[in-house]
C-alpha cells in the first residue's frame, strides 16, 4: 500500500512540475511572440499607409520583390519557407531555422509596402512558429516539447494580430493533422494565445469585430439557403486552393529563375491593378470585408481577390492567404445573400467562416472565430455551414503539409496530405 501511494504521489508530483513548465514557458512564449507580432501589425499598418498615400510605388513591386528574393539568399537559404515548413517542423522533425522569423517579417512587409495581394495571419503562423522552435532550442527541449512550443507560438502569433485568442488557441492543433488534435498542447497553447492577446490589446491593437445587424431566424427555408451557400462556398475553395498550388507550379515552370520568376509576377499586378483602376485588390482587402458586412459588393470581387493572389504569392511574395481567403469568403457570401434576397451581412459572415473551413479543414476554428467574430446569435447559421462546408471540401487545402488522418466521410483511418 505504501509502494501504490509513493507511486501515486510521485506521479502526481510530475505532473504538477510538468504543468507547472508548460505555464512558465507557454507565458515566455506568449509574451515574446505578442511582443514581435504587435511590431508586426504596426509594420504591416504602417506599409499599407504609405501605399495609399502614394499609391505610385506599385510600380516598385518588382523591385521589392528582388529585394526579397535577395534577402533569402544573403542567409543562404533557397528554401521556400512558408507555413508548410511550420507543419513539416512538428510533423517529421524538419528544420526550422530562427532566421525564419526575420526573413518572414521583412519580406511581407515589403510585399505589403508595394502592393502585393496578401494577408498577414499566415505569415504570422510562420513567424510564430520559427520563433516557438528558436524558443524550444534555447531552454533545450526535447524534439516532442519543441513541437509544442512551435504550436504556442502559432496561437501566440494569430491570436495577437487576429484578437481572437479562443479561435488561436485550437487553431495550431486542429491544423497539423485533421481528426486528431495533440490535446498536450491545449494549456500551453491557451495560455500562449492570451498572453500574445492581452500584449497586443496592450499596445492597442484592435480586435477585429464585424456587426451582423439582423439575424433571421432558423427555419427549414433559411437553413436550406445557408446549406446551398455553404456548397458553393466549398466548391470556390476547392478553386481557390488549386489556383494558389498551380499557380505556384506554373510560375516555377516558365521561370526556373527566382528574381525573374518575382519581377514577373510583380510587372502582372502591377498591370492587372491599371486594368481595375484603383487597388482595391492589393494588400489584405480588409476594408472590402468590412462593406461586404454592410451588404455592399462588387459582384465580380471574390473572383479578382483569387487571381491577384495566386499571382502574387505563387511568384514567391510573402504573406499569407487567411485574410484573403476571409475577404472570398466575405464578398461571394455576399453577392449570394443580394442575389436571393436574404440577409447579405449573415451571408457574408457564413461566407467568411465556411471558406475558412473548407481552406483550412479546421471546422472547430472556424466555429469559434465565427463567434469572436460576429458574435453567437448566428450560431445555428455558422454551425451549419460549417459543416457542410467541412464534409464537401473534399481533401483539399491551403496547406500541402497538412495530414488528413480521418476520412471526413466515413469512420476510416487514411493518413494522408491534403492536395
Amino acid at each position: 500500500m505504501k509502494e501504490i501511494i509513493k507511486k501515486k504521489l510521485e506521479q502526481s508530483a510530475q505532473s504538477a512540475g510538468t504543468s507547472i513548465k508548460w505555464v512558465i514557458f507557454a507565458l515566455i512564449t506568449g509574451l515574446v511572440v505578442g511582443s514581435i507580432s504587435t511590431a508586426f501589425h504596426f509594420s504591416i499598418m504602417i506599409a499599407t499607409m504609405v501605399r495609399e498615400a502614394t499609391p505610385w510605388v506599385i510600380f516598385l513591386l518588382p523591385i521589392g520583390g528582388l529585394i526579397i528574393v535577395r534577402c533569402y539568399r544573403i542567409v543562404k537559404d533557397n528554401k521556400e519557407l512558408s507555413t508548410n515548413s511550420v507543419l513539416s517542423a512538428i510533423h517529421s522533425n524538419e528544420k526550422l531555422p530562427l532566421k525564419m522569423a526575420p526573413l518572414i517579417f521583412v519580406s511581407t512587409v515589403i510585399t505589403h509596402l508595394f502592393g502585393g495581394s496578401a494577408g498577414r495571419e499566415g505569415a504570422a503562423l510562420q513567424l510564430g512558429g520559427s520563433i516557438g522552435n528558436g524558443l524550444g532550442g534555447l531552454f533545450r527541449f526535447t524534439d516532442n516539447d519543441k513541437h509544442i512550443m512551435i504550436m504556442c507560438g502559432m496561437s501566440a502569433a494569430f491570436a495577437a494580430l487576429f484578437g481572437t485568442p479562443m479561435a488561436a488557441a485550437i487553431f495550431s492543433m486542429e491544423v497539423i493533422s485533421v481528426g486528431i488534435m495533440q490535446y498536450s498542447a491545449l494549456v500551453p497553447c491557451v495560455i500562449a494565445s492570451l498572453s500574445a492577446f492581452s500584449v497586443a490589446q496592450a499596445f492597442g491593437v484592435g480586435q477585429e469585430l464585424f456587426l451582423v445587424e439582423w439575424v433571421p431566424n432558423f427555419t427549414i427555408f433559411s437553413s436550406a439557403k445557408v446549406i446551398i451557400l455553404a456548397v458553393l462556398c466549398a466548391v470556390l475553395s476547392i478553386a481557390f486552393c488549386v489556383m494558389l498550388h498551380q499557380t505556384e507550379h506554373l510560375y516555377k515552370k516558365l521561370f526556373k529563375n527566382p528574381y525573374l520568376r518575382i519581377v514577373v509576377g510583380g510587372c502582372l499586378i502591377i498591370i492587372l491593378t491599371l486594368l481595375v483602376g484603383d487597388q482595391t485588390y492589393n494588400g489584405t482587402g480588409m476594408h472590402v470585408i468590412e462593406e461586404a458586412m454592410k451588404g455592399h459588393v462588387i459582384p465580380y470581387a471574390f473572383i479578382l481577390k483569387m487571381i491577384f493572389t495566386a499571382l502574387t504569392i505563387g511568384a514567391g511574395y510573402k504573406g499569407g492567404e487567411i485574410v484573403p481567403s476571409f475577404f472570398i469568403g466575405a464578398t461571394f457570401g455576399c453577392l449570394f445573400g443580394n442575389v436571393i434576397g436574404f440577409a447579405p451581412d449573415l451571408c457574408a459572415a457564413v461566407g467568411m467562416a465556411s471558406l475558412f473551413c473548407g481552406v483550412t479543414n479546421c471546422p472547430i476554428t472556424s466555429l469559434l472565430i465565427s463567434f469572436e467574430l460576429f458574435g453567437y446569435e448566428g450560431m445555428p447559421y455558422y454551425l451549419l455551414a460549417i459543416a457542410f462546408s467541412y464534409m464537401l471540401s473534399g481533401y483539399y487545402g491551403l496547406y500541402s503539409s497538412q495530414r488528413i488522418i480521418y476520412s471526413k466521410y466515413r469512420t476510416q483511418f487514411i493518413n494522408r496530405k491534403s492536395h
